[in-house]
């Protein structure tokens, strides 16, 4: 089955929107606000310690560029392929939404022969409805192919899973760029040691990119980095693709006006309402927001344990068939918690100074990240007196998709940067 046009945040409903054979149970969390810079106060002695590691697959370099060339999605580029490559799932300790201790996981990426000491790519993927479609669960080419990519080319390719998603408990907190962030930092360190009991080194410099939803997370990991939040990791560049990084002022604009894919649109629309809530607790009941049938369906419908083949079935084709006119108009005039959670989701341009190198990567007429996102983005920089140049990847198309198209050219653009950074 093809896979539908993903999600504009989402690195997946997938490209086959096909389920994964991993299952899990996800225990939710308790909405509410939460205590400043929550992330930074508990259980930092045990962060990014390693919980376990599990060898995956030894591919050689012939193995790795028929894989990424034999994509039934769409063949991916091939011409940075020097070696082969062994991958790891790794599960480590981080913290929660709430600074609480809990578990993540991700997928390691390491090649095979080259230096003994290793240049680092942290690659955060776009969004999964799906615990297990993510890359330490999946062998999907879909979600497989940055890490191939990056550790075929001789870099160390560090993927978190993000929380709830892989082997983490609870709900996945979507779009949350803080716990993003954080399950990314200690994944890094998790990867270090992980490393260092197989003979190689992660170097400090950390070239940070990611897709969709994992563009803002690249960004949120990056200024992370350079406030110098980790004892040994510190950023060399960051290189975002297709995000996400005005979502209220151009993506939830764009989402209301269906000037995005439509049925794209009733996901993220449902996602951000009901992901926002479980943090930020924008409403009472789901029928506040939501229309019968779904203000009864739609929280467990995106709890992580169902497929994009599921939640598609079980979400209305427009807007209109979703929303109540209360919470269109939450979403088209945002205020209070809302207001306060999309200054979050929105700051990763706006609220830091990059001072290592920055190129915004972007599809013309991209379907679900509209590319006003990164002029905004580019804005917000320049306002600061950072140059981003912007990268145009032109109109690559995956399975019908513009928006996945740009993962598979931006991954092939990325890498040929960051092997030029030396």
């Amino acid at each position: 089955m093809k896979r539908m046009s993903r999600l504009l945040v989402i690195s997946a409903v997938s490209v086959a929107l096909t389920a994964s054979t991993a299952t899990a149970v996800v225990a939710r969390e308790a909405a509410g606000p939460r205590p400043a810079a929550a992330a930074r106060q508990a259980a930092n002695v045990s962060r990014g310690t390693l919980v376990s590691v599990e060898h995956l697959r030894t591919l050689t370099a012939r193995q790795v560029a028929a894989e990424l060339a034999g994509d039934e999605g769409g063949a991916w580029d091939t011409g940075t392929v020097r070696h082969g490559l062994d991958t790891f799932r790794i599960v480590y300790r981080t913290v929660d939404p709430y600074g609480r201790p809990t578990t993540a996981s991700g997928l390691l990426a390491l090649p095979r022969g080259g230096d003994r000491r290793l240049r680092t790519v942290s690659f955060t993927h776009g969004t999964e409805l799906f615990k297990g479609d993510v890359a330490s669960v999946s062998a999907e080419a879909w979600g497989q192919a940055p890490a191939l990519t990056y550790a075929s080319a001789g870099f160390a390719a560090v993927l978190p899973d993000y929380l709830g998603l892989g082997l983490g408990p609870g709900p996945h907190p979507w779009m949350d760029v803080p716990s993003e962030t954080t399950a990314a930092l200690d994944m890094l360190r998790a990867s270090r040691t992980a490393a260092a009991q197989r003979g190689r080194e992660l170097r400090r410099g950390v070239l940070a990119t990611g897709f969709s939803q994992g563009a803002s997370a690249a960004l949120g990991l990056a200024r992370s980095l350079q406030e110098g939040d980790d004892g040994w990791f510190r950023l060399r560049a960051v290189a975002p693709v297709s995000g996400a990084y005005a979502f209220r002022d151009a993506e939830l604009p764009a989402l209301l006006a269906g000037r995005t894919e439509p049925k794209a649109s009733v996901i993220y629309t449902a996602l951000a309402l009901v992901s926002f809530n479980r943090l930020h607790h924008l409403y009472d009941t789901p029928a506040e927001v939501f229309r019968a049938p779904y203000d009864r369906t739609i929280e467990g419908l995106l709890d992580g344990t169902h497929t994009g083949q599921e939640v598609v079935a079980g979400t209305p084709d427009s807007l209109d068939g979703l929303l109540t006119a209360h919470g269109r108009a939450m979403l088209a005039h945002p205020g209070g918690r809302l207001a306060a959670a999309l200054r979050i989701t929105d700051g990763v341009c706006s609220d830091w100074t990059p001072e290592a190198p920055i190129r915004l990567y972007y599809a013309d007429g991209d379907e679900q990240a509209v590319n006003a996102n990164t002029t905004h983005c580019r804005a917000a920089l320049g306002a600061h007196g950072v140059d981003a140049p912007l990268v145009d990847l032109g109109t690559p198309d995956y399975g019908g998709s513009r928006h996945l198209g740009s993962q598979q050219a931006g991954t092939a653009a990325v890498v040929r940067w960051f092997r030029s950074l030396r």
